[in-house]
């Protein structure tokens, strides 16, 4: 790759939401921009749907709404608490969603990054598909100055390096700048596409035109590990998955795939699924460690974006939004230190940091810092004790049948005491309250 005998301004690594977001935000202000992706194409590893949050990208493409392949506008969120034959829920449904410019979209991820790789090449960039970046070059100070690449030919020179290769990290562990995922911090994510007529979901879900549902689920469906199942509604399709912490697959027999037609077959899920046609199938990984599992973010020469650092917020199951806004973020400190023409040391792009404490991603990771931890060291209370007892107190309540209600309060009371005791609920309420402030 001799070709490029000029240093670029950056090189972003990875061409998945934060990545697309540094880029684009780093070529549209004028910066000399190379981005570099190991797919086909950008989003070609990526064929499950996800939800999309629009401010984030508002801010970094304002009029996206009018060209980027958007699912559904979301209108109801349905929360469950799920045992194995039942659920019991909440959920928000509001007409205030059907605003001009709404809020949460779905979208496939394919169709998503495809387009978004688009916008960034129309800003300027230049773009390198099928090259995987096997290490990062420095100078005799240790100080990043570009990369190597499975291609031949020289290493690659950039003033900044930017890594967006997500949760794997491996760029990064390779080069000594993070350490190996931790299988505790990590989930694993199981998703199928399930097509069907889009009159079909409409009426299912109680939906018209492009409005769609989110449901997210826990319970016994992760069969006493740390996890979640999840389903919404695709313009002509259904995306539903499940996924639990690494670690715990490593300690049982059950398998991802098991876990998920068990979820699939659940009676409050079934019906949804009935009559669908599967033609896709995907595996991913999810970083789920938080606040405490953040990596090193900064040095000389280099910065993390995306769910390579860790920046998911899994309590309330946002992703998106913090790539692209860690993404934007760090193009503008980098772009912010060109202009002044000042050097990309450590120090200086530490800013990056200073601007994330101040935003809506470190303050959100910061308030939920001690709720994986909570989960996973109490995971067979939280998904197998209570949401049986939950199901057995709705079971008890809403039966009908000749038992005075006053009976029925004291039944469910003595559920409770006698399965988890006065003292453990009072324990771990405790502990979800320290652990969410």
């Amino acid at each position: 790759m001799g070709e490029f005998n000029k240093p670029f301004d950056a090189i972003v690594v990875g061409a998945g939401p934060s990545g697309n977001a540094a880029a684009y935000t780093m070529a549209k202000e004028g910066l000399n921009v190379l981005q570099i992706e190991r797919g086909e194409y950008a989003g070609s590893k990526n064929v499950q749907g996800a939800i999309l949050y629009a401010d984030a990208l508002e801010k970094i493409i304002p009029e996206f709404r009018d060209e980027a392949p958007l699912e559904r506008h979301v209108i109801e969120q349905r929360m469950w608490t799920m045992d194995d034959k039942s659920h019991t829920g909440m959920h928000y449904r509001s007409d205030d969603f059907n605003e001009e410019k709404p809020n949460r979209y779905t979208i496939l991820r394919a169709q998503f990054d495809k387009w978004f790789s688009s916008k960034v090449k129309e800003a300027g960039a230049l773009v390198l598909y099928e090259t995987t970046v096997t290490e990062l070059v420095r100078d005799l100070s240790g100080k990043v100055i570009g990369v190597r690449t499975d291609r031949q030919g020289s290493p690659i020179m950039a003033n900044v390096v930017v890594l967006a290769e997500g949760v794997n990290g491996l760029v990064g562990q390779r080069s000594g700048l993070r350490d190996e995922l931790a299988p505790d911090t990590v989930a694993l994510a199981v998703k199928e596409m399930h097509f069907l007529p889009r009159e079909t979901i409409e009426a299912r879900f109680n939906l018209s035109g492009n409005e769609g549902v989110v449901i997210e689920a826990m319970g016994t469906i992760t069969k006493g590990m740390t996890g979640t199942g999840f389903l919404y509604t695709n313009e002509e399709s259904i995306s539903v998955g499940i996924g639990c912490i690494v670690s715990d697959f490593a300690e049982t027999d059950v398998t991802p795939n098991e876990l998920l037609e068990a979820f699939k077959n659940h009676p409050s899920i079934k019906p949804l699924l009935a009559d669908s046609e599967c033609k896709e199938y995907a595996a991913h990984l999810i970083p789920e460690g938080g606040y405490k599992a953040i990596p090193q973010l900064t040095g000389a020469g280099w910065i993390v974006v995306g769910d390579a650092g860790q920046f998911v917020n899994a309590v309330h199951r946002e992703g998106s939004n913090l790539a692209m806004t860690t993404g934007r973020v760090a193009a503008e400190t980098v772009v912010s230190l060109t202009r002044k023409r000042e050097e990309m040391t450590a120090a200086n792009l530490a800013a990056y940091e200073k601007r994330l404490a101040q935003s809506f991603v470190m303050k959100d990771l910061k308030k939920y810092k001690g709720i994986p931890e909570l989960l996973h060291k109490n995971k067979g209370n939280f998904f197998g004790t209570y949401p049986r007892l939950l199901s057995q107190a709705m079971q008890t309540w809403f039966r009908v049948d000749g038992i005075d209600k006053v009976s029925k309060e004291k039944a469910i009371f003595r559920n409770f005491r006698e399965t988890r005791t006065l003292w453990g609920m009072m324990g771990d309420a405790f502990r979800v309250v320290r652990a969410w402030r």
